[in-house]
Parts: C-alpha cells; structure tokens; sequence
C-alpha cells in the first residue's frame, strides 16, 4: 500500500514536470493550470491501473498449485469508473497440495482456504469437505474425528454441486 502511494505521487509529479517542460520549451504558450491537472490526472491514472491490476498481480505470486476458486468484484460511487467495469477486491484461493484425507473417508479432506483482499491482510483458514456429499464444514476448536476417520461434531453446511470453492478443494492434484 505504501509503495503504491509513492508510485502515484511519482507519477504525478513526472506528469507535471513533463508538462512543464514542453510549456518552458514553448516559451509560456500552455496554459498555467495545465501543469497541475496533468499531475492530477496522472496520479489518478495510476490509482485506476494499480486497482485494476491488483488482482493479476496478486494471483501470479501465488505459490503453484494454488487454485482461484471465488472472486468478489466491487463497485463503489467513489469509484465511478467501477461502474464501467468494477475490479476484482477480495477472493479466495484453495491449496488441494494441502489436502488431508482419512483413508476410510477418502471423499471428506482438509483443506487450506486462503482469503485475500485488496486492503487487508492475507488469511489461511482450514476447511472440511464432503465432496461426495457436497457438504462444507468449518474446523472450530473441539472437533472430533472417529476411529473410522469421520467426523463426528461438524456443523455442515450443504452446496450445490457447482459451488466454485467445492470445486477448487475437491480437484485431485
């Protein structure tokens, strides 16, 4: 976030001087008010290109393997270029290198969720699957597993079969 800041007032700034430049080099024939909103149209250019870009950016320092399961696009009044074409601010990406299985419950296994959003920090949750069932369960504190592996106190939530994040952790790597 830090860097981007910079970056933007970097791009101002070259905007104005460019400006500034070509108008010292026509002798004062540019009009006065052309160097700032030069300098502010590129800084806002910037912002839109690192908005819209955050995501691809994202995505490929991602570790291999790792799988997009769900994105969440924005749009904001703020923002009305969002309008046009609202960008990517939050998704989720499922790790099946991660996956934890029983071999009694081969169809149920672990496996790492990680959150990422567009100002927020990264977060890696574990989650439980029935992907012959097509059932999610949240791993909480206290969950307890069988002697045949299954699991015995999960709160499960039914999908559909389509669901995205179902999907992703159900991929055999």
């Amino acid at each position: 976030m830090f860097f981007e800041l910079i970056g933007t007032i970097i791009a101002g700034a070259a905007a104005g001087l460019i400006v500034w430049a070509v108008n010292r080099t026509l002798k004062g024939r540019l009009p006065k008010w052309l160097v700032p909103v030069a300098a502010g149209l590129a800084m806002l250019a910037a912002t839109i290109t690192n908005e819209y870009s955050w995501f691809d950016r994202t995505k490929a320092t991602m570790p291999d393997g790792m799988i997009v399961a769900q994105t969440v696009e924005e749009s904001a009044f703020y923002r009305p270029w969002t309008y046009a074409r609202p960008f990517v601010s939050r998704f989720v990406a499922a790790d099946p290198a991660t996956a934890r299985t029983h071999p009694e419950q081969p169809d149920q296994r672990i496996v790492d969720l990680v959150f990422y959003g567009r100002w927020a920090r990264t977060a890696k949750v574990p989650m439980l699957f029935d992907c012959a069932d097509t059932r999610i369960a949240d791993i909480v504190d206290g969950i307890e597993f069988g002697d045949g592996g299954e699991v015995l106190n999960a709160d499960w939530r039914t999908v559909d079969t389509d669901d995205p994040i179902l999907t992703a952790a159900c991929t055999e790597m």
